[in-house]
């Protein structure tokens, strides 16, 4: 995918409307980059994003540290790319 690059020198987030998943690339600490998708559904129910994806790239810019310490989580653990961000890797903050 070329996807237009980013300040950090990695692809702009993008909100892919067939697949209804936010689409972004991650800095691994050894200097490569991953590619992750979180589905519209992930980013409702965790950060209460609208169901038609309008605002999850702006929601992923809003998160996007917490987002992107999941991605490098799961890497760690051995996910290969595409890494696909599921509920249970953002848990809800207690307040």
């Amino acid at each position: 995918m070329n996807a237009p690059l980013g300040a950090a020198g990695l692809p702009q987030p993008l909100f892919h409307v067939d697949s209804g998943a936010l689409r972004f690339w991650v800095a691994t600490p050894a200097g490569t980059m991953v590619g992750a998708i979180m589905p519209r559904h992930v980013l409702h129910h965790r950060f209460q994003a609208l169901m038609d994806g309008s605002d999850a790239v702006a929601i992923y810019e809003r998160h996007r540290e917490e987002i992107d310490a999941a991605v490098l989580r799961r890497v760690g653990g051995g996910s290969i790319e595409p890494v696909m961000l599921r509920e249970n890797d953002l848990p809800m903050r207690k307040t």
